[in-house]
């Protein structure tokens, strides 16, 4: 049964399909078009279009000097003597970024409904926590372990911001 259908729409098809033309011929002559194009100047010849063209190839100590250039200057500031960071100095500049980045977080929920009510008190749990590992640092300002603990710190207060403003359709 489904074969004999088959065969029918097959050949419906076939039917409908002789009553089209089997070439389609353009609306006007398109030879002439295509013989400009190809012979219209290419970006090789020497004519006046194609002077304006800068070719690098021919003046390749440019790039030799500014790269030796770059490299020069990488070096120069990578190696300079005399300056050194101190682990208090890191959680400094870590301390100001954060904050940064707290207030402008804070800002852009501003107005929203929080998830609980305490998220204040958290957060200034987490900033006494913060408190304490900076008094630590300036007693052993390279201190890796104790850097670390600040970027955790500060991470889960960024982390605890997002969390308590985000929608409710978005807690599962």
């Amino acid at each position: 049964m489904r074969k004999s259908n088959t065969l029918s729409k097959t050949e419906k098809l076939d039917a409908g399909l002789e009553g089209f033309e089997r070439e389609k011929l353009p609306s006007r002559d398109l030879w002439q078009g295509i013989e400009f194009e190809i012979s219209k100047p290419t970006m090789g010849d020497n004519n006046a279009s194609s002077s304006k063209v800068i070719k690098f190839t021919n003046k390749p100590m440019y790039g030799l000097a500014a790269s030796f250039a770059l490299v020069a200057m990488v070096g120069y500031f990578s190696f300079q003597t005399g300056v050194s960071t101190s682990g208090q100095d890191l959680a400094e500049a870590l301390s100001a970024q954060h904050q940064l980045q707290k207030n402008e977080l804070i800002a852009s929920f501003e107005g929203q409904q929080s998830a609980t009510q305490n998220w204040q008190e958290q957060i200034s749990e987490l900033d006494e926590a913060a408190l304490a590992i900076k008094k630590a640092l300036a007693e052993e300002p390279n201190n890796a372990a104790l850097l670390n603990m600040l970027k955790k710190v500060h991470e889960q207060q960024i982390s605890l911001i997002e969390q308590v403003h985000k929608p409710a359709w978005q807690q599962i």
